[in-house]
């Protein structure tokens, strides 16, 4: 193949080379992937989707013709680099080795690498170059052949350190490169994130005082290539070696840096840049339900747990979606099951078409690691924007449309009887943010808005309370105001009995009837030291703070989310019944009560079964879901 290559026309050849690009542009999905979500990283804020598409297109197109470039290697001449390689900053190599000290050319993986050290292996001075070895044998010895071929000298990495430190005392040059350090380089700031980039140059400019030239290799047009070499870099010294390293690798990381935003086609971007970082960005999906955010704050809270494990840092920033209209929010989860994998991503038109511009503007703008999302309206907005940073997807409930294959992890309670897939997780409860630090917290924002009883000091640490938590309608079922009646009378009863206070709030679904209710039965009631009617004067952290505060909470019994809650906070929770509640409600109440996470009993039985608890004090159980989550992360992350 090669000497068919060179055979043809040069100009020809590079032709062949920029269709090799298109094609492995439109079939080499994966790595274009990869490289437009990279270049989104590092450009996105003065690029839009499309240019940044434009750009991984360009990329290809000059990354085919290096490929070709590398058969043109043995039939290399001087009549050849005169005409086609321009250099900037030639001047300085001389000077780097009039220092008798050796010099080392530095580079990034950008323009046609290859040809480029080889070119530089025919200016007429000794050039040493340090390789790794390629995954497959053959290319790795075809590479190093037509290395060999122009008198370029090969340094191995596993026998790096003496032939490096000979070559420098002969005064000799070294080509290598510094990005892509991996696992053992060092984390530096690389277009604003974490990036691992290897450390060898500046270690040994540190200790034998040796030159480092920055080199950039950019692709002018066609056959012609630029060499752009930067003034010497002397490595600064402050006496700690560790932090010299740290700091004069960032400064070179700096001058690559804007050489790569000017000419941004040339740097190979498919390669996972910023893997080895120790920050990673969350993105929370809101729909505007309360309900929901509490659980994806609560995944958030278990993720961020888990990456700190690993020590690494996170950042968590929640954005509500708004679509235009309703209509269009419905029509977008009709149709976003057709989305795909790698389509989509550099498009987002169907984005632009349905959600309101500021929701939009910002989307396309942040760079998340992880994307979480609760509620079926959101989950095909998740799936395109972590098909566009590549993120991981995480959703709570069923995504309904978008099917569950789509994402890395679907958190579905048991009671909807999710399909046991391999991304699927099925919990007993839903995710929420009760465990203890949460609940003292609540408990304490909470505390100066109670009723104070009478000219006593606010002091609750021996004091008993009751919770009443109100839901309200939900489908197919209406909570009526008669039986919230008969509850509250139950409760006034059992706390006059145990000598309790009462804690009492309803919620956004809660109608005016049971708001009636609830301020006719308590606003006057000398026990009730706290009444919130969320629809009029909701207080932030009101449900925690009842929650922290309670030895007993009775519920409603048609919101899933609201006895979850209950349940993990380990009070004792008793949960009224009502006729009128679907299968699925009826399932999770159910299984509940047979685990004994929860009392379930009739109006009317209620304060018996209350004043039975509280005199025999059983233990408290609750779900174990949140290890089981945190399991799960561990395997996606």
């Amino acid at each position: 193949m090669g000497f068919f290559i060179r055979f043809l026309p040069v100009r020809l050849s590079l032709f062949l080379g920029r269709r090799l690009g298109d094609l492995l542009y439109c079939f080499d999905l994966r790595h274009r992937s990869i490289a437009y979500a990279n270049i989104k990283t590092a450009l996105g804020h003065r690029l839009n989707c499309r240019q940044i598409l434009r750009l991984t297109h360009d990329f290809y197109q000059c990354f085919g013709q290096n490929l070709i470039e590398i058969f043109f290697i043995p039939s290399l001449n001087k009549a050849y680099i005169n005409k086609y390689v321009q250099w900037e900053g030639r001047e300085f190599i001389e000077e780097a080795f009039s220092s008798g000290k050796g010099l080392i050319l530095i580079s990034v993986h950008a323009g046609s690498w290859e040809l480029s050290n080889v070119i530089c292996a025919c200016l007429g001075f000794d050039f040493n170059l340090l390789v790794r070895d390629q995954r497959h044998p053959r290319l790795n010895e075809l590479l190093n052949k037509y290395r060999r071929h122009w008198g370029c000298k090969i340094i191995q990495r596993q026998n790096q350190t003496r032939d490096l430190i000979k070559a420098l005392k002969r005064n000799e040059a070294i080509g290598m490169t510094m990005d892509q350090g991996g696992k053992t380089g060092n984390l530096v700031t690389f277009f604003g994130r974490e990036a691992s980039m290897a450390t060898g140059a500046i270690r040994l400019a540190l200790k034998y005082g040796c030159p480092i030239i920055p080199a950039y290799y950019t692709r002018v047009k066609g056959p012609f290539i630029k060499t752009i070499l930067r003034a010497p870099f002397r490595v600064k010294k402050s006496g700690d070696r560790e932090k010299d390293i740290q700091d004069n690798l960032q400064e070179l990381v700096q001058l690559f840096e804007k050489e790569i935003e000017r000419f941004p086609q040339d740097y190979f971007w498919p390669y996972k840049i910023w893997k080895y970082g120790c920050h990673r960005k969350v993105l929370i999906l809101s729909d505007g339900k309360a309900g929901h955010l509490r659980q994806s704050q609560a995944l958030a809270k278990i993720l961020s747990s888990a990456l700190s494990g690993r020590g690494i840092t996170s950042d968590v920033e929640t954005q509500e979606v708004k679509f235009k209209n309703a209509w269009l929010a419905k029509g977008f989860r009709l149709t976003s099951c057709l989305s795909g994998k790698y389509q989509c991503q550099g498009c987002l038109r169907c984005l632009k078409a349905v959600l309101q511009k500021e929701t939009y503007d910002f989307l396309t703008r942040v760079n998340p690691d992880i994307i979480i999302s609760c509620g079926s309206s959101v989950a095909p907005v998740n799936y395109i924007l972590s098909r566009q940073n590549l993120a991981r997807s995480v959703v709570v409930m069923h995504p309904a449309l978008s099917g569950t294959r789509r994402f890395d992890l679907v958190i579905i309670p048991g009671h909807d009887r999710p399909a046991r897939k391999k991304n699927v997780l099925v919990t007993e409860g839903a995710l929420n943010l009760m465990d203890k630090e949460y609940l003292k917290e609540s408990a304490s924002r909470i505390m100066p808005h109670l009723r104070r009883d009478g000219d006593k000091p606010q002091d609750v640490s021996d004091k008993r309370f009751i919770g009443l938590l109100i839901g309200g309608d939900s489908k197919e079922f209406r909570l009526r105001a008669q039986v919230l009646r008969q509850v509250s009378r139950k409760i006034k009863e059992v706390s006059q009995k145990v000598d309790a206070d009462i804690l009492v709030t309803t919620s956004r679904r809660s109608s005016k009837d049971l708001e009636a209710v609830a301020k006719e039965e308590f606003k006057d009631e000398s026990r009730c030291r706290f009444l919130v009617i969320a629809n009029e004067n909701n207080i932030p952290d009101c449900l925690g703070g009842i929650l922290g505060l309670s030895q007993v909470v009775v519920c409603s019994p048609e919101s899933f989310s609201m006895i979850s809650e209950a349940v993990s906070s380990k009070k004792y929770v008793f949960v009224f019944d009502q006729r009128g509640l679907r299968q699925k409600q009826r399932r999770y109440l159910d299984h509940f009560s047979r685990e004994g996470y929860i009392y379930l009993c009739k109006v009317e039985d209620l304060a018996q079964r209350m004043e039975e608890v509280w005199a025999k004090k059983p233990s408290v159980r609750s779900p174990g879901d949140s290890v089981l989550i945190r399991e799960a992360i561990e395997r996606i992350l």
